[in-house]
This record gives structure tokens, C-alpha cells and sequence, in this order.
């Protein structure tokens, strides 16, 4: 008979002990955050149980995205509404609440730099967003994430990039090739969406870079992974914030589980069959894959399992064809608006390499204008527009305290284009901005890092460079291009800035 007293006595304890952890997650812990943020000078709106500011992202989001816009119109409450209002609202630096989460949005140089070259403290957050992007370097930390870069490192060099010239040639004129076939047929000139083109053309690259002879088997792949991702981003709306939601069984979770274990499955039987390979004696084959398992059985029992190698090649799937897409993309709508530069670089490509030649690495280093270029679409529709991080502690950040379970919000689009940084031009595509290199352009300030910058700075970033470089010359040596009348300026993120309504450029072939 007393064992009911008991189990009543535990069951009034636990209930007591889960109030108080809802009290601390949803009242106590976001007032106490409120309350140093704005003894120390932050503004932000007060803080609303559950919700917070969640409404009125969504609102202001998806109003952002309803009509396109101008060229000479501001693209950053396009781009990243929320943050831009709470930035006008409330100041440079500030504070608003994704649930009772605090975003606290800094914009002051020298604390950004900080931040990003101090990985130990200012962590990556466990955001939704990273339930896509939870494969590889992207969210490991500490001592997993020093060895995985340490291992992946030797892909990346340089003398191993110049090996993946051809790979990339190859892609890029199966592509051209078949814009030229759509050319014959309307007498040499037509309208054409690149939108698509490009974001197949990225897939091929990183298919044939990644895994060789078996690319084909990689693209089926990354077809997979690009559904898994529609199916996530949408799973992970702010009106679906609901703890546990993913593991509902949807039609929509139950798809991409299905897509998570058949990628899983098809990586697994690949690297699996390439190490027997080379266990054997053959050779890397200079892909991804080849050079990535080398590294790992050089260590010794010290290595990745089959399965983290899978997840770096997952990711090297993801951050790489997104980055390379959205690049080319709006570098050819940029060139489309502004002919000049379009004939600049043109002429810069066939003196380096004939308008028959295939462009190669060391010419490619060459290309001054090419770079100019580049550069300043990447200041101007940067892949990592936005960086996020987390305390997980008391931080003193110079004068600033910044209370445990902050995240950290740097708006790197607004800072690469603000106007008392950058100058009254600061909206404008004007490439000669880095007619002295990056250095020169930003006077040593920590003010563009379209990679992010310090220990953590994209690991595939000259990849992605070289990529664009010899995509861009062989488009340049065989089309002209202009914006079509159709086009619609609707710049908008979702893991990188995309174009909503595609990239509509009306071509003619350059030599009949």
C-alpha cells in the first residue's frame, strides 16, 4: 500500500523538476539574457514567451519574397528581411528572439574578427538549418573537427587542383555543347534560363571531381541529396517549430529517411570498393574520394571511419554545388547587365587562351579582370551570407559581455555592402574596386569574407574559385550574352543567395 504513496511522490517530482526546466527554457534564462544585453546598451524588441520574433520573421520573409525588384534598388531586405529590419529598427548591433532563443546581431569589425578566428569559444549553434548541412566539417568541433580538417586538407592543395582542369573541362562542354545545339536551331540566337543549366553543371563537377570513373553513380547522388534538401527546407520552416516534429511519420519524413539511407547505402558501397582498390595498389585517380582515402589510411588506425568519410563527401556534394551554381549564376546576370566588363574579361580570356585554346591552371592564375570580377560578385551575393555562432558560457568579448546560449549573428551581405565602409558605390558591381587585390580594396579591415575567414574558413574555397574561372572562360570564348527583357531581379537565400525566378540571358554564339 505504500507503494502508491511512492510512485505519486516521484511522478510529483518529475512534473515539478520539467516545470522548472520549461520555466528556465521559455521565461527565466531569455529575461535574464534581455536584461544584460540591455544594461550593457543593445536594443532589441522585449522578449515574447515561446514565439518571440518568430511571427514576424516569417511575415517579413516570405513579403520579401513576394514581387522582384531593380537593379538599383537595396538587395539586402531581399535578401535577409528580418535581420535588415531589426538592424533599421534597433541599430548595427542588437538583439531579436527566434523562440527564446536570442539572436544577438553584431556588426562591429574588430568583434566579428575575433569571433572568427576564435572557433573554441564561439561555436557553430545547433540551428535546424544544420540538420541539412550535419555531415563533415560544416558542425563537427573541438578535436574531431582539427583532425577531419587535417585529413581532408591534402584535397584541397593546390598542386592537386591543377589535376581537376580537365574534370571541369569536361562538364562545362557538355553543357556548352548543348547551348550551342539550342543556338543552331534559332539561328544562332535564343533566350535561355542558365538557372538549371548551372545548378546540373555543378552536380557534374563535383560528381566527376569527387569520385572519378564512378560519377555517374555520384550524380545519381546528388539528384538525391538535392530532393533531400527541397523536402528538409521545408520541414524546417519557422511554423513547423515544434520539438520532435521531424520524427513524425510524414509522407514527407518518411521520403527523406528514405533519401538519408539510400545515400548513405550508395556512398558506403563506393568507398568500400575503392579502398579494396587501393589496398591492392591503385592508384588515387586524383578525385576527391581517391585523395580523401589516402590522407585517412596514412594515419594508421587514426583515420575517419567509412561512414565520416561518406559525410565529407556529402557535404562536398552540398557546399560545393551550391557555391559554384549561385556564383556562376550571378556573375553571368551581372556581366549580362554590364556589358563593358562582359567585353573587358572576354578579351582578357582570348588573349590568354585563343578563342579555341582550353583554358588551363597556371593561365588561369593569370586572369586579372576574371578575378576583379569575382570578387566583387562575391561581395556583392556572397555564398556565406550570413555567419551564426554560439556561447556556451559567459564570453567577455572586449567591453562586451555576452551571456551563455547567445547566438551570434554576423550579417557578412550587409557588411560587404555598407555604404559608410565601402563608399557611396557601395550597391554598385564595380569590379575595379579590387584592381589591386582584395587587401588593397578592404585596407587591411576585416570587412569581406565571402568564406568566412580564420581557422574556419571554407576549406573548398579555391576550388570553387578555379571552378568559376574556367566555367566563365570557356562561356566567354564561344557566347555573348545579355539580360533578357523576361529576367526578374529577385535575389533570395536559402543556404546560399539564389536567383527566385531564374537567370533568363538572351545568347549568341561568338563565332558563327
Amino acid at each position: 500500500m505504500e507503494v502508491k504513496p511512492l510512485i505519486f511522490g516521484v511522478l510529483i517530482v518529475i512534473i515539478v523538476v520539467l516545470i522548472w526546466k520549461a520555466m528556465k527554457l521559455l521565461w527565466l534564462n531569455p529575461k535574464r539574457i534581455e536584461r544584460c544585453l540591455r544594461k550593457q546598451g543593445i536594443k532589441g524588441n522585449p522578449y515574447k514567451p515561446f514565439l518571440g520574433d518568430i511571427k514576424e520573421l516569417v511575415k517579413l520573409t516570405k513579403k520579401s519574397m513576394l514581387t522582384p525588384i531593380n537593379f538599383s534598388d537595396d538587395p539586402i531586405p531581399r535578401i535577409v528581411a528580418f535581420v535588415h529590419h531589426t538592424i533599421q529598427t534597433h541599430g548595427k548591433n542588437s538583439f531579436a528572439w527566434v523562440g527564446p532563443v536570442p539572436w544577438l546581431i553584431l556588426s562591429d569589425l574588430e568583434k566579428i574578427k575575433e569571433i572568427l578566428t576564435n572557433h573554441e569559444d564561439f561555436r557553430k549553434p545547433d540551428q535546424p538549418i544544420n540538420k541539412i548541412l550535419n555531415v563533415g566539417l560544416f558542425t563537427k568541433e573541438g578535436d574531431v573537427w582539427a583532425k577531419h580538417r587535417a585529413i581532408i586538407n591534402p584535397a584541397f592543395r593546390m598542386d592537386k587542383l591543377k589535376n581537376v582542369c580537365h574534370t571541369i573541362y569536361e562538364s562545362c562542354s557538355e553543357m556548352l555543347s548543348s547551348w550551342e545545339e539550342i543556338l543552331t536551331s534559332k539561328d544562332g540566337s535564343s533566350e535561355i534560363d542558365v538557372w538549371p543549366f548551372l545548378e546540373n553543371l555543378s552536380g557534374d563537377f563535383i560528381s566527376r571531381s569527387a569520385f572519378g570513373n564512378s560519377y555517374q553513380q555520384g550524380k545519381i547522388i546528388f539528384d538525391l541529396q538535392r530532393e533531400y534538401v527541397d523536402l528538409a527546407l521545408l520541414s524546417l520552416q519557422a511554423t513547423n517549430y515544434i520539438p520532435g516534429w521531424r520524427y513524425i511519420p510524414t509522407k514527407r519524413n518518411r521520403r527523406v529517411n528514405e533519401i538519408v539511407r539510400e545515400i548513405r547505402e550508395t556512398l558506403t558501397r563506393m568507398i568500400e570498393t575503392r579502398k579494396a582498390e587501393m589496398e591492392e595498389g591503385a592508384s588515387t585517380k586524383d578525385d576527391l574520394l581517391g585523395i580523401l582515402l589516402e590522407s585517412n589510411m596514412s594515419e594508421k588506425g587514426r583515420g575517419l571511419t567509412t561512414y565520416e568519410v561518406a559525410q565529407e563527401c556529402q557535404l562536398f556534394y552540398l557546399a560545393g554545388s551550391e557555391t559554384t551554381s549561385s556564383l556562376l549564376a550571378w556573375t553571368l546576370i551581372l556581366l549580362g547587365k554590364h556589358p563593358i566588363w562582359q567585353d573587358r574579361a572576354r578579351a582578357e580570356v582570348l588573349q590568354e587562351f585563343g578563342k579555341d585554346g582550353r583554358p588551363n591552371f597556371d593561365g588561369l592564375n593569370r586572369l586579372k579582370t576574371v578575378t576583379m570580377i569575382l570578387n566583387e560578385v562575391l561581395r556583392l551575393y556572397p555564398p556565406a551570407y550570413m555567419l551564426m555562432r554560439k556561447v556556451y558560457q559567459d564570453i567577455q568579448l572586449r567591453e562586451l559581455l555576452i551571456p551563455e546560449g547567445t547566438e551570434i549573428i554576423l550579417p557578412i551581405c550587409v557588411l560587404q555592402q555598407d555604404s559608410s565602409i565601402w563608399g557611396e558605390d557601395s550597391k554598385d558591381f564595380n569590379p575595379q574596386r579590387f584592381a589591386e587585390g582584395v587587401l588593397e580594396a578592404t585596407k587591411g579591415q576585416p570587412i569581406y569574407f565571402p568564406f568566412s575567414m580564420g581557422p574556419r574558413i571554407c576549406i573548398g574555397k579555391n576550388f570553387a574559385l578555379l571552378e568559376a574561372k574556367l566555367a566563365l572562360s570557356m562561356i566567354l570564348q564561344r557566347f555573348t550574352f545579355e539580360l533578357s527583357p523576361t529576367y526578374a531581379h529577385a535575389p533570395y537565400a536559402i543556404m546560399t543567395i539564389k536567383p527566385q525566378h531564374g537567370a533568363n540571358l538572351v545568347l549568341s554564339k561568338l563565332y558563327s
